[in-house]
């Protein structure tokens, strides 16, 4: 039975909430799989495997959140057969009452059923999970609004995997863009190293050529996009360069939205903005690049010859419309509040809209800034 907490929040905070719950159950299935030792490994094509417990834990997760928002589009990475049975004990309806003591920032308060779109990826780095590289497997459910990636959830199952018997074993890392992002310490970067994370088995001569032209002291090579993410999130590198059309919208939706929650950017690799709603391609055909700050420096880095092999996402009719209505409410706002009459709520969203539950770093350019770009993050 929903709580009067949960009765009372705005939809973007129950999904949100939801996919926190929804999670946890994810990762534990995950695990019991890895126990078992049979992992069910099917070849969906090349270096790109599915096991049993990709496909537990995307039953587990959709079955979920449609039971709870059947109006809600929901793409999950993998293809299931329709037909099969979900456990019950697959099915989460609890929400996560630390996400709802939260306080919906005012831009998503009226946020409706049809300007949602939630990506999954039910086991991101299914590669590394058969290798026994258990630290590189993350759960991620990302929540577009309007087609854009405002909330996601980061579960690792095997965080502390190596901590020795008896230590908690997983952990759940959220945000929402405006609200800040939750279930991590920072570090600060090294100021005088340029630290690149990139594909551990996904490389190319576009994929090296583009990481080189970042001017990298060191290239961490590890798996799965949201392990990746996080490095960059939890401070252990300054950006996250893939040069290839291998990623897929599951993959970035939910780091994104964490990332950009505090303060980040993502984007393809001519710096435009990767968009989710439900029409848009599923493959990253413009590549990633992501930062927490110094973001168009790296752009700027990329050579032509590598931009030209990329295409940037479109945006649907939905979204072109949306944009329009918010640019002449935006102008509307801006004319009452010259006269006098502006509602105060709408400013205090207006900086809420890129705060951030944590400080970035400050980022030395005199090392890896050599033309003194401007070291703002990029707006998205």
């Amino acid at each position: 039975m929903a709580s009067p907490t949960a009765k009372m929040s705005p939809l973007i905070m129950r999904v949100l909430a939801a996919s926190v719950s929804v999670s946890y159950r994810a990762g534990t299935i995950i695990r019991d799989i890895m126990k078992t030792g049979d992992l069910g490994i099917v070849e969906k094509g090349k270096n790109d495997l599915q096991t049993e417990a990709d496909r537990a834990a995307q039953r587990c997760i959709v079955a979920s959140l449609h039971k709870q928002f059947p109006k809600v589009a929901i793409f999950g990475e993998e293809s299931l057969d329709p037909s099969d049975k979900i456990p019950d004990n697959y099915v989460v309806t609890e929400l996560a009452e630390d996400v709802l003591n939260h306080t919906c920032p005012e831009i998503y308060k009226n946020i409706t059923d049809d300007e949602i779109v939630i990506w999954v990826d039910p086991l991101d780095g299914t590669a590394e999970f058969t290798q026994g590289l258990l630290d590189h497997v993350t759960v991620l459910i990302g929540i577009a609004v309007n087609g854009e990636a405002k909330g996601g959830i980061i579960y690792q199952p095997y965080y502390n995997y190596q901590s020795g018997p008896g230590t908690p074993m997983g952990r759940c890392i959220w945000g929402l863009v405006g609200l800040g992002s939750y279930g991590f310490t920072r570090e600060v970067p090294p100021t005088n190293q340029n630290l690149i994370t990139t594909t551990r088995s996904h490389s190319d001569w576009i994929v090296t050529e583009a990481v080189n032209a970042c001017e990298p002291t060191e290239i961490v090579r590890v798996g799965g996009a949201g392990h990746k993410v996080l490095l960059l999130i939890e401070g252990k590198v300054h950006a996250y360069v893939f040069a290839s059309k291998g990623c897929k919208k599951w993959d970035t939706c939910a780091p994104e939205a964490v990332l950009c929650a505090i303060g980040g950017s993502l984007t393809d690799m001519l710096g435009n903005q990767i968009l989710y709603h439900s029409a848009v391609q599923r493959r990253n055909a413009g590549g990633v690049l992501a930062t927490v700050q110094n973001h168009n420096w790296y752009v700027e880095r990329i050579p032509p010859e590598i931009k030209e092999n990329f295409v940037s996402d479109t945006p649907s009719e939905d979204m072109l419309k949306h944009k329009q209505q918010a640019s002449t409410s935006a102008a509307a706002d801006e004319v009452d509040s010259s006269t006098g009459a502006g509602d105060s709520s709408l400013s205090s969203t207006s900086k809420g809209d890129s705060g951030s539950s944590v400080d970035p770093p400050e980022f030395d350019k005199t090392k890896t800034n050599p033309d003194n770009v401007s070291a703002g993050p990029a707006k998205m």
